[in-house]
């Protein structure tokens, strides 16, 4: 209140000035309360009390200017030019404090911006920060540290020259760097996914994993293969692809040349077959490997007739002999299979 009291004598004082010398310089007035404005902002205290202080003191002094005039002790025609005068002068320190208020909500404002940028790159760091680095740096960038976290990446694609989208408060954002990222806290908690969502405006994305606070960098790196899986079709293109979902896809194509070698160790022999047969059989295998060896199960799996799944099945005996009932072999040729049937679906859509 201090502050509102001296401000409202400054701009009476500044008034009055201002009558007994019209061609005086106001800049040294206007420059005192932009600095008004300024600390008001760095009180975290808006303008409302301060301007509605203004305008009190406006109203009392013309009140005791009209009064004067009532008694005949200031000429009437004085009055309007006073009047005109006041108001002309609060208006102007209003701007000017308004000003000073605004510059300084704006530098407040990327001040944060910066910190918040920090945060985000010590939250994804690898090796990872320390949790003590983190809540020490969450505490000057007003965000209140949770639990856990995921990383969402964010495919802008033709849209990086846009206008960011716009995220929720407790979110953390960064639209500078392609793919942008995004910072979930507690991504497990009520309506966080669909907040995710609504935050995306029909941008494809990944989220990551939900990891502890110092292993933003492990639900990053998740989330980016994810996002590259679902540029290649692998992954289904949907708006939010969560890796959660697809974790044995993330870990087969973990390393692609390691599944190639699986696949040429252990799928050569339908290298001898003719393409079309030959995807029919893998396509069967995989199957059968997945239903428990259950002919029945694996023909309405494949909307076939039992007895042709039986058909293939020896043919694929005659190929594999005595590997088809390896139980290793088996496990191998289906991480083998799936990675396949994976690359052969993303070729069609």
């Amino acid at each position: 209140m201090q502050v509102v009291h001296q401000g409202v004598e400054h701009a009476l004082q500044g008034f009055l000035q201002r009558m007994a010398e019209p061609d005086s310089d106001g800049e040294p007035v206007r420059a005192t309360y932009q600095r008004i404005g300024r600390g008001e902002a760095d009180e975290g205290r808006s303008l409302d009390a301060f301007q509605s202080a203004l305008r009190l003191g406006a109203r009392v002094a013309w009140r005791r200017i009209n009064a004067l005039v009532d008694a005949d002790l200031l000429p009437r025609h004085v009055l309007a030019a006073f009047g005109e005068a006041l108001f002309l002068h609060l208006d102007e320190m209003a701007a000017a404090t308004t000003t000073g208020y605004t510059e300084a909500r704006l530098h407040a404002a990327g001040e944060l911006r910066q910190r918040r940028t920090r945060l985000i790159d010590l939250l994804i760091v690898d090796p990872p920060a320390s949790v003590a680095a983190i809540t020490e740096l969450a505490h000057t960038a007003q965000w209140p540290v949770p639990r856990s976290l995921a990383v969402v990446v964010i495919d802008r694609g033709a849209r990086a020259a846009g206008p960011p989208p716009i995220v929720p408060p407790e979110f953390l954002a960064r639209f500078d760097v392609q793919p942008a990222v995004l910072v979930v806290p507690d991504p497990e908690g009520p309506g966080r996914a669909r907040a995710v969502v609504a935050a995306l405006q029909g941008l494809r994305a990944a989220m990551g994993p939900t990891v502890a606070l110092q292993e933003g960098a492990r639900s990053l790196r998740w989330a980016t293969e994810a996002l590259d899986l679902a540029r290649r079709g692998v992954l289904p293109d949907t708006q939010l692809v969560r890796c959660r979902d697809h974790l044995a896809t993330l870990l087969l194509f973990r390393d692609e040349a390691l599944v190639e070698a699986m696949a040429d160790r252990h799928l050569r022999p339908l290298d001898g077959v003719r393409l079309p047969q030959r995807e029919r059989l893998a396509e069967t295998l995989l199957s059968w490997l997945q239903c428990g060896h259950n002919a029945s199960e694996v023909a309405a799996r494949l909307a076939v007739h039992p007895q042709t799944v039986r058909y293939r099945m020896r043919q694929l005996d005659e190929l594999f002999g005595d590997r088809l009932h390896d139980p290793t072999t088996q496990f191998e040729m289906q991480l083998a299979l799936r990675a396949l049937d994976l690359r052969r679906a993303a070729r069609t859509r």
